[in-house]
């Protein structure tokens, strides 16, 4: 039999998408919260001889891993054969490092709390920084989905004389990569963060870019800070408002409307977290990853 899919909370239309893409089952979880605030779950479809396929992505994942990881014990204690992990969004990757004495490396303690739920894993362009590849946190096979070929063909279809443009130093090869599969320029700025809502970026010479659309592009958009500063100085330099692209649209708080009130003339974001700014669809690429890597455990 086929795998069956099955949506945590707010997933529902990426499962449905899969599950079109796959030819796999979906099935219904009921989920509801105590009065305590305890989560309760259940399987309304039967499970016994299938192997299940979670679909949750993991942004604001404080309110989402029990669940998770409840439904994993509860498909196994079921009779699932197998269980495997789709999160277009990676939560818990930017701790990657101790920067003050005291902290941790949560990167590597949410990697052991999902190794040992799951038994697969599937995501889109988790924040690789210090990690080189998931393997070096991650106990499960995983398989990465790259959404840089589907945003270069949103670019090379939607806009006129693109010129892509990173952000900071650590977008450079993703900005790239963009740039290249859309046959267009890339530069990219320089960034100094002071803190979480407080980002410096400085903008090269930019008289050669008159008359081409600025798209800035970045894997997460949290805060916006480093698109509102970008945006700032682009528009300052005399260039027209630039469009921003982000794979994950995180935007907490009010990242979204300073975003907005920023002078941009676009937000556009992939559908691995839910948001009005969805534009780039990855449930095709998503599904491929997915096949590969099922192919692959057998």
């Amino acid at each position: 039999m086929t795998p069956m899919l099955f949506a945590l909370p707010g997933n529902e239309t990426m499962c449905a998408r899969l599950a079109e893409q796959l030819g796999w089952d979906t099935g219904a979880l009921e989920t509801r919260r105590f009065p305590d605030g305890e989560s309760y779950l259940r399987f309304a479809d039967a499970v016994r001889g299938r192997e299940v396929v979670l679909v949750c992505t993991l942004d604001r994942p404080d309110d989402k891993a029990i669940s998770l990881v409840l439904a994993a014990g509860i498909a196994r204690e079921n009779g699932a054969t197998r269980v495997g992990l789709v999160a277009p969004y990676l939560a818990y990757m930017r701790q990657d490092a101790v920067f003050k004495p005291g902290e941790g490396i949560t990167s590597g303690h949410f990697a052991r709390l999902l190794s040992g739920a799951v038994d697969w894993m599937v995501t889109i362009d988790p924040h690789l920084h210090r990690h080189a590849t998931l393997d070096e946190i991650y106990t499960i096979p995983t398989l990465v989905v790259k959404a840089a070929p589907s945003i270069s063909a949103w670019i090379a279809r939607e806009l006129r004389q693109p010129v892509i443009v990173g952000p900071d130093g650590e977008s450079e090869q993703w900005a790239a990569e963009v740039a290249r599969d859309a046959g267009c320029a890339v530069t990219v700025l320089t960034k100094t963060r002071h803190g979480d809502h407080d980002v410096e970026v400085s903008v090269p010479d930019t008289a050669h870019w008159q008359g081409f659309t600025t798209v800035l592009v970045d894997d997460i958009a949290s805060t916006a800070r480093t698109m509102i500063a970008a945006a700032g100085h682009i528009t300052a330099a005399g260039l027209a408002a630039p469009v921003c692209i982000a794979v994950h649209p995180v935007f907490a708080g009010s990242a979204y409307a300073d975003l907005q009130a920023a002078g941009v003339s676009r937000i556009v974001s992939c559908n691995t977290i839910a948001h009005p700014s969805n534009a780039i669809d990855l449930s095709a690429p998503l599904a491929a990853g997915i096949r590969t890597l099922h192919a692959r455990l057998g």
